[in-house]
């Protein structure tokens, strides 16, 4: 896409988001990948080198669904990756960009991300729809009722008794001598406290995962909007959603875009924007880096 195509595409965009009667933003990984939290090279190799030596790990991600051979040892891997996702601060600014660019307007957020970013950084919470869970919440692994519960200060509990220091903003030191316990202390492995059974991350990956009442709440705010501006002039904006699961944020957008003239569907992804013929017209596609693409329209 050469600079020409990609102001023209700019305009249009900024344009699009000044004429909407209703914003819909889509988020996906990567919107968080170009806020700086990625799963794989120099940040995974210095918060999880011991792991990566141990077991060969090449990501977070996939690393998540090791069956490691005890609780302490799970938690050890897991509090880390909850720590250095959901409570250390944002390398970049991107979704202050996005909350700048969203002020005074009539927007939604659905979003399949867990790591917490749309709060963190001043979204209002009755605005936000995370489909997927939310890395600073446990539920009962079978589960045997339905409700979250914060894991905040059994996590830096966790944290701490590796080796780590935590700073004032939540970044993590590592141990002068680099040296950090793959395992936590016995009692703080955590269990239900209802069925004795041990916690699982609040995560969708199966049927187990509970949709306590935030959750519906969240879900019904998000249909009465969507229905409420199904026929008006709506922007359907999809940040970084890749072909995991398109059938949560990309098919809906195509279909409720291609069911409404009224309606322009943009993505922004870098080397995955793309859209269906039906509705290519009204769609704009941005393929660029997400941070990038939001500075510059704040300049435009």
């Amino acid at each position: 896409m050469g600079e020409r195509d990609y102001q023209g595409l700019l305009a249009q965009l900024k344009a699009a988001l000044g004429m909407a009667e209703a914003i819909v933003v889509g988020a996906g990984a990567g919107l968080s990948t170009a806020a700086g939290f990625t799963y794989a090279g120099e940040r995974f190799e210095t918060l999880f080198a011991d792991f990566i030596a141990k077991y060969g790990f090449h990501d977070m991600y996939s690393a998540g669904f090791y069956p490691f051979p005890s609780l302490e040892e799970q938690w050890a891997y897991w509090s880390r990756h909850i720590w250095c996702n959901r409570y250390v601060p944002a390398p970049r600014d991107t979704y202050d960009k996005l909350l700048r660019l969203l002020d005074g307007k009539n927007y939604f957020v659905i979003t399949t991300n867990v790591d917490h970013r749309f709060q963190l950084a001043g979204f209002a919470k009755q605005r936000l729809y995370y489909t997927q869970g939310d890395y600073g919440l446990w539920q009962c692994s079978v589960p045997c009722h339905e409700q979250t519960y914060d894991n905040y200060e059994t996590v830096r509990d966790m944290i701490e008794a590796q080796g780590f220091t935590i700073t004032a903003d939540g970044s993590l030191q590592m141990p002068e001598d680099g040296a950090l316990k793959t395992e936590i202390p016995s009692e703080l492995v955590p269990y239900c406290p209802v069925c004795g059974k041990p916690f699982a991350m609040n995560l969708r990956a199966d049927d187990s995962f509970v949709e306590d009442e935030g959750w519906h709440v969240a879900a019904a705010r998000y249909q009465a909007f969507l229905n409420k501006h199904r026929m008006d002039k709506v922007l359907y904006w999809e940040l970084g959603v890749g072909a995991n699961t398109p059938g949560i944020i990309k098919y809906p957008f195509w279909r409720l875009t291609g069911a409404n003239p009224q309606a322009r569907y943009a993505c922004v992804n870098l080397g995955q924007a793309l859209a269906p013929e039906e509705i290519a017209e009204r769609s704009i596609l941005v393929d660029a880096d997400i941070d990038v693409v939001l500075s510059d329209l704040l300049t435009v």
